[in-house]
């Protein structure tokens, strides 16, 4: 089935800066194949709804495994059946 989603990943207590953690996390989506959009407070995937939640699971799994102690992720999912849903769909 295909979906839409939005992932949100924050680290909790690594200090100031995530940016290494949130390059990874960039990284791990880009390994799928998806169509990604990246923005300042998260990024938009467009894929395989069974990929996009294995993509999460393995993006806490590797970041725990690299020694973040909690993670926070946000995910907002669309799927349809009229139609599938697509990131070039939503834009304005």
């Amino acid at each position: 089935m295909k979906a839409t989603a939005e992932l949100q990943v924050v680290p909790v207590g690594r200090g100031v800066s995530v940016r290494q953690e949130i390059s990874r996390v960039v990284e791990i989506l880009q390994e799928q194949d998806f169509i990604l959009e990246t923005h300042a407070s998260g990024t938009n995937i467009e894929g395989e709804l069974s990929d996009i939640l294995s993509a999460v699971a393995r993006i806490h799994e590797l970041l725990h495994s690299a020694g973040t102690v909690r993670l926070v992720s946000y995910l907002k999912l669309e799927t349809r059946t009229d139609k599938a849903p697509t990131l070039a769909g939503k834009r304005l």
